[in-house]
């Protein structure tokens, strides 16, 4: 009986309070994200966006010398 009237509840209730209640039900926070916070996540997001941006400005330098430094000394000729 308190299973069907648990199970009526469920479907009656909005989405976010059978979230809420499915997380009071669930195990405690696994052991690997005792190390791994919120902090060391937003830095580690700094990081690698400033060395995406940082990978970025080293195509284009090479790109620009390739495609215009290179020809214009007279370094090499590009074959269009």
């Amino acid at each position: 009986m308190i299973f069907l009237v648990k199970i009526a509840n469920l479907l009656a209730m909005g989405e976010a309070k059978r979230r809420k209640e499915i997380s009071q039900d669930s195990p405690a926070v696994p052991p690997v994200s005792q190390w791994w916070s919120k902090e060391k996540s937003a830095q580690f997001v700094k990081i690698t966006t400033r060395g995406a941006w940082i990978g970025i400005g080293v195509m284009v330098a090479y790109w620009v010398a390739i495609r215009f430094i290179g020809p214009a000394l007279g370094w090499w000729q590009l074959k269009d």
